[in-house]
């Protein structure tokens, strides 16, 4: 088996992929020469149905002593994309399988998330698709395969994600739902979300009802809680943009809906939610934990804790009914600061603005005043989610 040329550097390869892809084209080349075939160093990948294949550069291939082989790509986000994966390796195991079954076993390997009620790996409807558009043909008749998938960094880079609130632990989930990368942290997104915006608003019978929804997980959850999924609108970062957009646009109520961890910069004036321009979470719990009495030895171990979801949960062990007033002392500051902006921007209109704040377990933690009046409205199922009426 011949391996691509190492000295490859990272990022020379097609950008812009999501890291679903980064991993099928490691698992095509470990296919590949786990038929005992040169491996190409630019692997031809199947996107979509029909479409045309785009080659896809990954990072290394070689075969193991064991019989199997092992391949690696290494994730670009493409230019200007802040994105977590950037420069992130993934690794491949393949190997046979011998007796009946079904024609693909997938192993969680250490970096990979796995659903932490089953222990299998998660991966996305789209990652399985890919695997078996892009790998089902290469399978000799009869043979069975097994994949083993590595993300070495995975486990420390999945506390930067809120994966934890669906339920994902150990590492990063593939969940990507497309083969590009969207830019949540660019532009191009913002211009996105606003052209969506001013079409909901202008279409005929719009009733001025609109649930900002940070994040692809949020999306995925508000439906499930009861939300109407044609209220949806997905923000990304661009939070104040979008805000002063829907006041001038002629929304009456929004619903900002997110993960506590990511929401609670609002709390703090941070109205650009991205890790990589501004961060601030601890500093904003500490001093919001002051204010409800939080003090001492308590108030530092709160804000030494590594995300907000960490500390907060390891409070409520300590103090259930404080935890409970902070989140919600976090939600209608959230509120506060979110009109303050508005007015800070010209839109002094009627606009009502609440929030609804959930945790990693997937459950509705926190809403603010305007945030339970709206959750009642939307016909959020709200007390089976948290467990207590809004």
């Amino acid at each position: 088996m011949s391996s691509p040329n190492p000295l490859a550097e990272a990022g020379s390869g097609p950008a812009g992929y999501t890291l679903p892809v980064w991993t099928a084209a490691a698992a095509r080349a470990a296919l590949q020469g786990l038929r005992g075939e040169p491996v190409a160093a630019e692997q031809p990948l199947q996107l979509e149905p029909g479409a045309a294949a785009e080659l896809v550069a990954i990072e290394a291939a070689a075969p193991l002593g064991d019989g199997s082989a092992l391949a690696m790509a290494r994730c670009d986000p493409g230019a200007g994309v802040l994105d977590l994966t950037r420069g992130l390796l993934v690794w491949v195991r393949a190997r046979w399988l011998e007796g009946s079954g079904p024609w693909l076993e997938l192993g969680a390997g250490e970096g990979v998330g796995v659903i932490e009620a089953s222990g299998q790996a998660c991966l996305s409807g789209y990652a399985r698709r890919l695997l078996e558009w892009n790998l089902r043909p290469l399978l000799p008749p009869g043979r069975r395969l097994a994949l083993e998938l590595t993300i070495p960094e995975g486990r420390r880079l999945a506390e930067r994600t809120s994966n934890a609130a669906f339920g994902v632990v150990e590492g990063l989930a593939l969940i990507g739902t497309q083969a590009r990368v969207q830019r949540s942290a660019a532009p191009e997104q913002l211009g996105e979300a606003l052209a969506e915006l001013r079409q909901r608003a202008a279409a005929p019978g719009f009733g001025g009802d609109l649930v900002l929804v940070i994040g692809e997980n949020g999306l995925d959850l508000a439906p499930r809680l009861g939300l109407p999924a044609a209220l949806l609108l997905k923000a990304g970062n661009w939070l104040g943009p979008l805000l002063v957009a829907a006041a001038e646009a002629g929304v009456r109520r929004m619903l900002l809906f997110g993960v506590q961890g990511k929401l609670i910069k609002l709390a703090g004036g941070i109205f650009h939610t991205h890790h990589h321009l501004a961060d601030g979470r601890a500093e904003v719990l500490t001093a919001l934990a002051a204010l409800e009495g939080l003090a001492g030895a308590e108030l530092a171990r709160l804000n030494a804790a590594p995300s907000v979801d960490t500390a907060l949960s390891e409070l409520e062990e300590q103090q259930p009914e404080l935890t409970a007033r902070l989140r919600s002392r976090i939600a209608a500051a959230i509120e506060r600061r979110s009109q303050a902006y508005l007015r800070s921007h010209g839109q002094s209109g009627p606009m009502a603005v609440g929030a609804a704040l959930f945790d990693r377990r997937r459950l509705l933690r926190a809403w603010g005043p305007e945030g339970a009046r709206l959750l009642a409205a939307f016909g959020a199922t709200a007390m089976e989610a948290s467990g207590g009426d809004p």
